[in-house]
């Protein structure tokens, strides 16, 4: 992820600093044991909530480590809670994986939102089961912090209802649902960046769906009002999910108060949390996105350093350059926080914002900063757009995680990442 203004002279001063500060880290894959993280989960173990943000959700070593930390967080200081960016429904079925058995994790994660759907993510879910089975009474659980939304069921049952009970209209459905459902295996709009969008917005397909479904003559029959009442839920499920997507917001503007599952179910159950998000999310002050002059997200991050104050603690996980898989990341500009990280010439390693600094240092770390972002829209020609802005680095991260070479995270064999 250096400052977009450091002062003139500083430069040096800064990197001496960041040599001198740089603790190496010594394993990224989340199986690597030894004493190289302590000082970090040490200084993470009075935390409620411990988000840990990545700038991209497709490099296996940023994974590595963010498992790594949460392994630690549970076994050595209380951690019960793992929260992802993922819906309520999919995050339930996770849930019951984790504490029951219930189900397989490949096959659960085909429901889940696809980054995740990697050999990474069922090497965590199986860690924790495993680790529940040996603390029945004890278990970690998992959540998913986006409100319930449409699956890929809920398209098949809004297809059988018009197939049992107005065949005359099912090809006219699956016209406007047959486009749209792809939307839970590429973004919308990650299609339209790889140009393979049929064209018509989805949400307007969906509306259209649910206005067929409302069209058809209210059924005196009580199976079929009820099979009626049933669809209905479903198609709006889907209207719901198409217009509050990405591509259906208009932007990556996040809800009013998008961090407030994680404060509910810490009141709830008491259990404190490790989030898993990018950085855009877990920033503990509100970013702006490249493109978003103006509007500032709305980060579950702010929300949770408002309500908790220190008790939320923030750490960002970065890289220099490598392959993603997507594309090859080269080398970050000058403006980037990523290119003076790079210069400690460590594989990988962290620095404590928190920790005393010189006053070089603590210039830099209070003033504001890009840091590179890379989503599935990302373009290597356009690598100098893809960032997030911050007023301070360290008003938004209390910890900066920085690898210096990547690659990718390794698909489940039924998807990709395209």
């Amino acid at each position: 992820m250096t400052t977009t203004s450091t002062p003139l002279g500083d430069t040096d001063a800064i990197h001496e600093w960041l040599r001198s500060a740089a603790q190496p880290i010594l394993g990224t894959d989340a199986t690597d044991t030894g004493t190289d993280l302590r000082e970090l989960t040490d200084s993470l173990a009075a935390a409620t909530v411990v988000g840990l943000g990545e700038s991209t959700r497709f490099s296996r070593q940023t994974y590595g480590i963010r498992d790594r930390i949460f392994r630690t967080l549970v076994t050595e200081h209380g951690f019960r809670t793992l929260a992802i960016q993922d819906n309520a429904r999919s995050g339930a079925r996770l849930d019951a994986y984790v504490r029951t058995g219930a189900g397989d994790p490949g096959s659960l994660l085909a429901g889940a939102w696809r980054p995740w759907r990697t050999r990474e993510t069922v090497a965590s879910l199986e860690w924790i089961r495993a680790r529940n089975l040996a603390h029945p009474e004890d278990p970690v659980g998992v959540i998913g912090v986006e409100p319930p939304t449409a699956e890929d069921a809920d398209y098949d049952e809004l297809l059988a209802y018009a197939r049992r009970w107005s065949p005359r209209r099912l090809a006219e459905l699956e016209a406007h649902l047959t486009p749209i459902r792809s939307a839970h295996r590429i973004d919308e709009h990650v299609q339209r960046h790889q140009g393979i969008h049929p064209g018509r917005p989805f949400a307007e397909d969906a509306r259209d769906a649910l206005a067929l479904i409302e069209s058809l003559p209210a059924p005196a029959d009580t199976d079929a009002a009820a099979a009626r009442t049933e669809a209905l839920g479903h198609a709006r499920l889907i209207v719901e999910f198409h217009e509050n997507s990405v591509a259906g917001r208009g932007g990556f503007a996040n809800p009013v108060a998008p961090a407030q599952p994680l404060i509910d179910h810490h009141h709830r159950t008491g259990a404190r949390i490790v989030y898993w998000d990018g950085i855009s999310h877990t920033s503990g002050s509100d970013p702006r996105l490249v493109g978003t002059a103006t509007d500032r997200f709305n980060a579950e991050g702010g929300q949770l350093r408002a309500h908790f104050g220190a008790a939320y603690q923030s750490v960002a996980i970065g890289f220099h350059h490598g392959d993603l898989g997507v594309a090859v990341a080269p080398d970050p500009g000058p403006e980037l926080i990523d290119a003076a990280l790079g210069t400690v010439d460590l594989p990988a390693y962290f620095v404590d914002l928190r920790a005393d600094a010189p006053a070089a240092a603590t210039r830099w770390r209070t003033a504001p900063a890009r840091a590179r972002v890379i989503s599935g829209v990302y373009d290597p020609a356009r690598d100098e757009d893809a960032y997030i802005a911050v007023e301070s680095l360290a008003a938004a991260f209390d910890v900066l995680i920085h690898i210096r070479e990547t690659t990718p995270v390794r698909w489940l064999p039924e998807f990709d990442a395209t």
